[in-house]
């Protein structure tokens, strides 16, 4: 890392003298043009102070001869700022009312494994019908066409199914409204 030369320890002693005289009260006086917001107006603070830095020999290096030049720039850096919330208005949406949870899987993989261990308690054939109409997503007919039995015989394991799937569920302590 080279050394700093003389100016730029200049520099440096002079901004933390401004600093030092001037940064409280500079701080404040950003906040109030601010409407309160701390936090935008220590970011204005250091933006205004970073131009000191930049124009230090212009300024003279003389700290207590700054305040009205910082104050004129913190004033120009709030008008700029407040221009471009109008351009780009922040959004209205409070965070608090914003919905950002993430979906936890493991509830529906619990249920999905519990279903499944009730499945197993049917005979084959219900566990057939079940599988293609719910899992497959085939209708009865195409059900019914698949297995190469009647339409009516495919409703009526269904039916039979979905009954015992659901005293299976009951039996286990789970919810009945897993089979809607």
């Amino acid at each position: 890392m080279p050394l700093l030369t003389t100016a730029d320890d200049q520099r440096d002693r002079f901004i933390g003298d401004v600093y030092a005289l001037h940064g409280g009260s500079t701080l404040r006086y950003a906040s109030r043009l601010l409407g309160g917001d701390w936090y935008l107006a220590e970011d204005i603070l250091q933006e205004a102070v970073l131009r000191a830095w930049k124009h230090a020999s212009a300024l003279g290096m003389n700290a207590s001869e700054v305040r009205p030049w910082l104050w004129t720039t913190v004033r120009h850096l709030t008008i700029d700022h407040h221009r471009a919330e109008r351009r780009r208005p922040a959004d209205s949406t409070a965070l608090a009312t914003l919905d950002v949870s993430v979906p936890d899987p493991t509830d529906r993989l619990l249920r999905g494994r519990l279903v499944l261990d009730a499945l197993s308690a049917l005979p084959e054939q219900q566990r057939q019908v079940i599988g293609l109409l719910y899992y497959g997503r085939f209708n009865a007919a195409q059900a019914a066409e698949h297995l190469g039995i009647p339409l009516g015989t495919v409703k009526s394991r269904s039916y039979y199914a979905l009954r015992a799937l659901r005293r299976a569920l009951e039996a286990r302590g789970a919810i009945t409204d897993v089979i809607r």
